[in-house]
């Protein structure tokens, strides 16, 4: 059996589990909390395995799961994030994530995966690869600077302070940065494909204006 097959395998197995192992979880019902604890644990090692712990499908899981104390809509909420994962796997367009996000790849080849995605339709991993390529483009520059690297908001800060751009350019980083978190963060319906369409394009100026 195929590594792609054995994962789809698994996919299919936890769903069962959650369907079958954990029932009642809904509306604010306690639900078997050694069930969930063992469902959810397997779960963090398949995205583990097939996407890396920096893929936004782990931490975004991880993060519900973090909240959950016994009720079933917590539940539910950390299925709908698998399901969902579940659902992009299998679509395809998944398989390369784990190696798209490394941080040594060029940004240039992430937004052209981003660009192909969003040609595609699937705005959400195109806004968060965008983000992958700004965020890389940002710890460049800071590197150059001699810059102490951080989280994205403090590096554009530090980097307009060292007037390695203006205000202006810091205000519309920021902007791009609050739009990457939402798509990481699930906040789907807060932006269109148009959105993310100007991120990258934005993104892509800004790389070959500063690099």
């Amino acid at each position: 059996m195929t590594m792609d097959a054995l994962v789809r395998q698994r996919f299919c197995e936890l769903d069962k589990r959650a369907t079958n192992d954990i029932p009642g979880t809904y509306n604010g019902t306690r639900v078997d909390e050694e069930a969930c604890h063992g469902w959810a644990t397997s779960v963090l090692s398949l995205f583990e395995r097939v996407f890396g712990k920096d893929s936004v499908h782990y931490r975004l899981f991880s993060d519900r799961y973090a909240k959950f104390d016994g009720y079933g809509f917590q539940f539910e909420d950390c299925r709908g994030v698998f399901r969902a994962t579940k659902e992009d796997y299998e679509g395809g367009y998944l398989f390369n994530v784990r190696s798209l996000i490394k941080a040594e790849l060029l940004s240039d080849d992430i937004l052209d995966q981003a660009k192909t995605l969003l040609a595609s339709g699937y705005k959400d991993l195109a806004c968060i690869l965008a983000g992958v390529a700004l965020e890389a483009t940002l710890k460049e520059l800071c590197g150059r600077s001699g810059i102490e690297l951080g989280k994205s908001d403090k590096m554009n800060a530090d980097l307009c302070k060292a007037e390695m751009y203006n205000m202006a350019k810091q205000k519309q980083i920021t902007a791009w940065i609050d739009l990457r978190n939402k798509a990481a963060h699930g906040d789907w319906n807060a932006y269109d494909l148009a959105d993310v369409d100007a991120l990258v394009v934005g993104v892509e100026r800004f790389i070959g204006d500063y690099l």
